[in-house]
């Protein structure tokens, strides 16, 4: 006999688009039931763990203001935190945090166990249940996980993020996984596609980390945070918030660098063919930073701790998909990373994930009544795009099981306006990242 529960709203994913949406859907009263192919990987920050910056910054006080998580767990969470732009105008001064990345995980699962009408399961779900409606329209009625068991409800938000048919691309060995080597979620795509939904192929990337024991920051520039620190949420006290913090350290790629890249670039799953997702183009690897921008003698790297109880340092600016042995005799050319040892090589990631266009402004589905969706499975990219959308999402799935209006942003009163309305009316061929300058 199969197992049959009843709830309100259905979330599928835990990343920063599904904490969001299904927080927002407990707190407006809804039975919501969370799915996450891993409760360990809840708020996981696969590639950089840092909250904000350029244009990211003012989505999350947005968020914030709308009553998102977000900004509050930084707050908790931070090992340095800038105000970046100070230079220019108060328009684009962007906050930008820089996260104990296995805290910030622990710090928002503890917030969704303990939230009420919220529940947290660890299944993979594999079908999306509906009914035909009047206009050729459809109805979702629940979902079914890998296992057999059925969750029906009024509402399902699709927050995959880069799960759905994974793959991740080192040079020519290829794992079918998720990001850090987690499940990826193989069965979902195909209950989509026999829905009537279009579905895209787009990647990603990360740099490697590396053992901090192996690298010489005395060859590197010092990144101090501010003296003076600004809390993300409007309901941080700022007292709370002034601490010692960690430092970044800048450093820079050089001839040798370049010329290592471009000998091997046959070698490199983008340019030999083998990856077919189009990938972000603000972004890019540093394969691309060679190819596009050959006139540039050097381009920056950021070195960056994960973490205040772990040795792991970030690679920021230097993501790759190149082979093993070529990204380690390309990261030693760098200043202060000649001895380094890397503890997780950098690779590409590529992942299904949907035309936006098929939704409307409150992110729910045209064709679909009850179906939401946010984050990066509509083909945007970040953290903070993906936890805005999961919060609005999240918000209308509830609208919409109460019979109310939907919350729908104009573009020209908010951030998070824009980016939705970029991504549901514009043909974005590639993971849209958000800029101060599109508003």
């Amino acid at each position: 006999m199969e197992l049959k529960k009843q709830v309100d709203v259905c979330v599928v994913g835990a990343g920063h688009a599904g904490c969001e949406a299904a927080l927002a859907c407990a707190r407006l009263g809804m039975k919501t039931v969370i799915f996450t192919v891993s409760v360990d990987s809840i708020a996981l920050m696969p590639c950089n763990p840092n909250v904000g910056g350029s244009s990211k910054g003012h989505l999350v006080r947005e968020l914030d203001a709308l009553g998102g998580e977000m900004g509050k767990n930084i707050d908790k969470t931070f090992i340095q935190s800038k105000m970046l732009n100070v230079s220019k105008g108060p328009a684009v001064h962007s906050l930008r945090a820089q996260a104990d990345k296995a805290e910030y995980s622990r710090a928002m699962r503890k917030v969704l166990e303990n939230q009420e009408n919220l529940l947290i399961k660890q299944a993979e779900v594999c079908e999306l249940l509906w009914e035909e409606i009047e206009d050729h329209k459809k109805k979702i009625t629940g979902l079914k996980t890998f296992t057999g068991a059925i969750y029906e409800c009024k509402a399902v938000v699709l927050c995959t993020g880069t799960y759905l048919r994974a793959r991740c691309l080192c040079g020519e060995s290829i794992t079918y996984t998720g990001p850090n080597g987690l499940q990826a979620a193989n069965h979902l795509t195909d209950s989509l596609k026999a829905m009537g939904i279009e579905m895209r192929r787009f990647k990603t990337g990360t740099p490697a980390r590396m053992d901090k024991r192996s690298l010489d920051f005395s060859k590197m520039e010092e990144q101090l945070g501010d003296e003076r620190i600004v809390p993300f949420s409007f309901s941080t006290d700022p007292e709370s918030v002034q601490k010692e913090q960690a430092s970044c350290w800048l450093t820079y790629t050089n001839e040798n660098t370049h010329e290592i890249i471009r000998n091997n670039l046959d070698r490199s799953p983008i340019y030999a063919g083998i990856i077919e997702g189009t990938g972000p183009r603000y972004c890019p690897s540093i394969e691309d930073k060679v190819v596009k921008f050959a006139e540039k003698e050097r381009h920056q790297v950021f070195i960056e701790p994960e973490g205040l109880h772990t040795n792991e340092m970030y690679v920021g600016g230097m993501s790759s998909s190149l082979p093993e042995d070529v990204q380690l005799a390309m990261y030693r050319t760098v200043p202060g990373l000649e001895h380094c040892e890397i503890v997780r090589n950098a690779y590409a990631i590529e992942y299904d994930c949907i035309n936006a266009k098929q939704l409307n402004s409150s992110l729910e589905f045209k064709n679909i009544n009850g179906l939401f969706s946010g984050g990066q499975f509509n083909g945007s990219s970040g953290y903070e795009e993906a936890a805005s959308q999961g919060l609005i999402a999240g918000i209308n799935a509830a609208m919409s099981v109460l019979h109310r209006d939907p919350l729908i942003l104009d573009r020209s009163e908010s951030y998070i306006g824009v980016l939705i309305d970029d991504l549901v009316t514009k043909d974005n061929r590639e993971p849209y990242r958000m800029m101060t300058s599109r508003a």
